[in-house]
């Protein structure tokens, strides 16, 4: 019977034939660790890198406005629409909320609420719309034509569904997210329209000083 140092030695042998065993597997997850990684990595990157664009709007005072209007400054833009039942209005407050939050930090970004629903969001409508959450927000609206194209280029979805039963008109089910967008136009980050008007200025206020 061996005695124990002779099974240390077998427990060590062992050992060594297992990892050695163990070694093609390993390397091998680490290699398709890093090709899915170079792969989804670079898709991101360039899915990030394709979102926003040139567009040209109607602002809500109906001044002509393009992705220049706001030379040096970040872009806030959220995308909904004025007839919106919960999502919107409780985004766009966010926003007031962080707005405030940011204090002399806020002059260095513009809010825009671009609205997905251009065949009721008339200029007039949308400005005494934004104007309930704060001064600082400016709603764009435009043709069919122009919000379609800006949409693509954030890769906004908007979907308008009938209202059933004898009330008429519609809701749109819209994708909600805010981008924040670099003076160059560049995207910089997304935030869910769940966030905290305070959580929104502390991470906003990291990047735009």
């Amino acid at each position: 019977m061996p005695g124990p140092r002779a099974k240390k030695a077998e427990a060590r042998k062992l050992g060594r034939r297992a990892l050695f065993l163990a070694l093609p597997a390993t390397l091998a997850l680490l290699l398709l660790a890093f090709l899915l990684r170079r792969l989804y990595g670079g898709a991101a990157q360039r899915s990030a890198a394709t979102i926003g664009g040139g567009f040209r709007l109607i602002a809500d005072n109906g001044a002509v406005v393009t992705e220049r209007s706001f030379p040096g400054k970040y872009k806030l833009i959220y995308f909904g629409y004025t007839s919106c039942p919960d999502v919107c209005p409780t985004a766009l407050a966010d926003i007031a909320v962080a707005l405030t939050d940011l204090g002399p930090r806020a002059a260095r970004l513009q809010a825009l609420f671009i609205t997905v629903d251009p065949k009721r969001d008339t200029p007039a409508l949308m400005r005494k719309y934004v104007r309930q959450f704060s001064p600082a927000i400016l709603g764009l609206t435009g043709s069919a034509a122009a919000i379609a194209a800006v949409e693509r280029e954030y890769r906004v979805t908007a979907i308008v569904v009938p209202n059933q039963g004898k009330n008429a008109g519609y809701t749109i089910d819209h994708s909600a997210a805010l981008y924040l967008m670099a003076p160059d136009g560049s995207f910089v980050t997304a935030f869910q329209a769940e966030e905290s008007g305070a959580t929104l200025a502390a991470a906003i206020g990291k990047i735009v000083s």
